[in-house]
């Protein structure tokens, strides 16, 4: 129950803000190309910095650290409003990133810790669609506050942020502080024989960004969807996410995890593709929804890490694949941005690029993953 709160809590602040980011960017802050770079690239950081938790778990329980996390998240996204500026932007983006990138690296960690591994892609299915219902919320806030209510951008932040830092402390309040099961590591662990989920990692965040940044941006600067658009697309993506996300985590438990995040890499191979060559706003905004559609295929990459994985490693290797999937997230967003301003497609075809890559290392995951077969390039044996 605890899991699922505090799911529900993220979107309400974190959707709206992105819901709104593009429209915000272009309309109050003269944001072109190169400026949207800029700042998702320091999104990133908090994210590419995520190591660092192991190293706050020092001093704090993770139970405890998630719920500051989720307030600091609360707090950013209230407060984005207020500044409608370059600099303005950069500062309330960084604040609101800190928490999510934090709260999303513990939240794996203790879902990973408290699920057993049969109804880990069930139970990930359901935080998925908790998450997306309340993304729902989110939309329907944004779409109604600026179709019907004439809201200004500042109090649907103001709004929205201050639902999620509620949810914070409704967490805090009413929950006991749940024993670890198994004594996490407090230190950065590395081991070769998970090369396999960092690869995936990697490349899972680069491809990522190009939706998050991009795939938007093209729906507002090239077909001049508005924020009442936008925040339908977004309630369609959610709509369909609340009834195919427990669909999917029963998926990959019946398929396995290669042939679930193949079947995703090719599909999404093929969206970033049509991406490049769109010419039409209805056929960008189909492409837009099934492409979201195909991430929640990701929690293979979650599953696969927890049968192959060490207990007492899942903190620390959480942590430390947050940083990998973001050391991409940082680069790619500004440099990406510059190139938008020359070619567009090319940005999509990279991420095409990328997909192919995936689908190439998800083939290397064996049906069966376990400590000691963690590749289909070696044999089941001891753990190094």
């Amino acid at each position: 129950m605890l899991l699922l709160l505090m799911a529900a809590g993220v979107p309400l602040s974190f959707a709206t803000w992105q819901a709104l980011l593009n429209n915000f960017a272009i309309e109050s802050a003269a944001f072109t190309g190169a400026e949207i770079g800029v700042l998702q690239s320091l999104r990133e950081v908090p994210g590419f910095l995520a190591f660092a938790v192991v190293f706050v778990l020092l001093i704090m329980r993770e139970q405890t650290l998630a719920l500051i996390s989720l307030s600091l998240l609360g707090i950013g996204v209230a407060l984005t409003g207020f500044f409608p500026t370059v600099i303005g932007l950069y500062c309330t983006t960084v604040l609101m990133s800190v928490g999510f990138h934090y709260y999303e690296t513990i939240q794996s960690s203790l879902a990973l810790q408290w699920i057993d591994k049969e109804r880990a892609p069930q139970t990930f299915g359901r935080l998925i669609a908790v998450g997306s219902f309340t993304g729902l919320v989110a939309y329907g806030m944004v779409w109604l506050a600026f179709e019907f209510l004439d809201l200004e951008y500042r109090t649907t932040y103001l709004v929205a942020g201050g639902l999620t830092t509620a949810i914070a402390l409704v967490a805090w309040l009413a929950f006991p502080r749940y024993p670890e099961k198994v004594l996490q590591h407090r230190k950065i662990i590395l081991r070769r024989r998970y090369w396999l989920y960092y690869g995936l990692t990697f490349l899972s965040g680069a491809r990522r960004q190009i939706f998050m940044v991009f795939a938007g941006f093209l729906l507002v600067e090239r077909f001049g969807f508005g924020v009442d658009e936008i925040a339908l697309l977004f309630l369609a993506n959610g709509v369909i996410s609340v009834f195919l996300a427990p669909k999917i985590g029963r998926l990959i438990h019946r398929w396995g995890e290669r042939r679930a995040l193949v079947f995703e890499y090719v599909g999404l191979c093929t969206v970033f593709t049509a991406y490049a060559f769109v010419s039409s706003a209805e056929v960008a905004a189909v492409l837009y929804v099934i492409d979201h559609m195909f991430f929640a295929l990701a929690i293979a990459i979650k599953t696969y890490f927890q049968k192959i994985a060490d207990p007492a490693d899942i903190a620390s290797t959480a942590a430390v694949g947050f940083t990998i999937n973001h050391i991409a997230a940082v680069i790619i967003p500004v440099s990406f941005g510059l190139l938008w301003l020359v070619s567009p497609a090319a940005v999509f075809l990279a991420g095409a690029a990328m997909s192919c890559a995936s689908a190439a290392l998800a083939m290397l995951v064996p049906l069966k993953p376990a400590p000691g077969s963690e590749t289909v390039l070696v044999p089941a044996v001891e753990p190094v």
